[in-house]
Order: C-alpha cells, then structure tokens, then sequence
C-alpha cells in the first residue's frame, strides 16, 4: 500500500470492492486525519458455526478501519504500511443488525503507528470488542 495521504471516506469506500473488507461488506462512514468510522451489516456468512459474530469478522472490521486510517498519517517519503501486530479483547457479540467501529490514533512516529479501535453493536450500543494494533512504516530500500 503506497502512502498516498487523506482520503475521503468516499475514495475509501471505492478501494473496498474485490477486496476481503469488500466481502465482509464493510463501509467507510467518515474519515479525518487520526479517526476512521466503518460499519458492516452482520449476515449469515459473517457468524461462527454457533450462530453467533464469528471473531475474524470483528477483526477484519477492526484492522482494516486502522488500516484505512494509517494512510492519512504515513510521514513523507514512505512507501506504505503493514500490521506488526494486533490484539482484541471480546466482551460481546452480535447475531443481526449492524456493528460499527471507530479507529483512534494512539501514536503516529517515523517507524510504527500505533491505532485503538471499539467495536459496538449499533442497535444496542455496547462494546463488542476493544482492538489494538502496531503498523510497521515502511521505507524505500
């Protein structure tokens, strides 16, 4: 992914399509330098076997809302990003309706990113999941 700065949520969304955040429906709902709103509408093919949010489906929305969000905040002359590492609490879950995430920047420096994001079931407000991750920098060789 090349640093290509800010984006609407727009220019965004157009990215999405053919892409796994594109089949996990996931949508862009705003973005500014250091926060990315998204939303995916929970369906079948998103839950477990048990009936319920499978836990790859609240990350796929979680890293990629970071992600997305990393773009605005690449330093000059660097050529993209990738996740180093991430970590999600579960404190809920979601069987239909809408689950939506908000991407906070925590610390934007030359050589890592640092992003928080909170994952809350729409209809009933509460947090389903608490996620963190590291972006490596990456520069030219």
């Amino acid at each position: 992914m090349a640093a290509t700065g800010f984006h609407t949520a727009d220019e965004l969304n157009a990215l999405l399509p053919g892409t796994l955040p594109g089949l996990l429906g996931l949508v862009v709902t705003a973005h500014e330098p250091g926060r990315l709103d998204a939303a995916l509408d929970v369906r079948p093919e998103l839950l477990a076997p048990n009936g319920y949010l499978h836990a790859a489906t609240v990350i796929g929305l979680a890293d990629t809302a970071c992600g997305l969000a990393t773009r605005a905040l690449l330093p000059e002359g660097s050529t993209g990003f990738t996740t180093v590492e991430l970590k999600s609490n579960f404190l809920g879950t979601a069987r239909e309706g809408r689950i939506t995430t908000a991407a906070t920047n925590v610390h934007a420096g030359r050589t890592t990113q640092v992003w928080d994001a909170v994952v809350t079931n729409a209809a009933t407000g509460k947090t389903i999941a608490l996620f963190r991750c590291t972006q490596s920098v990456l520069w030219p060789r």
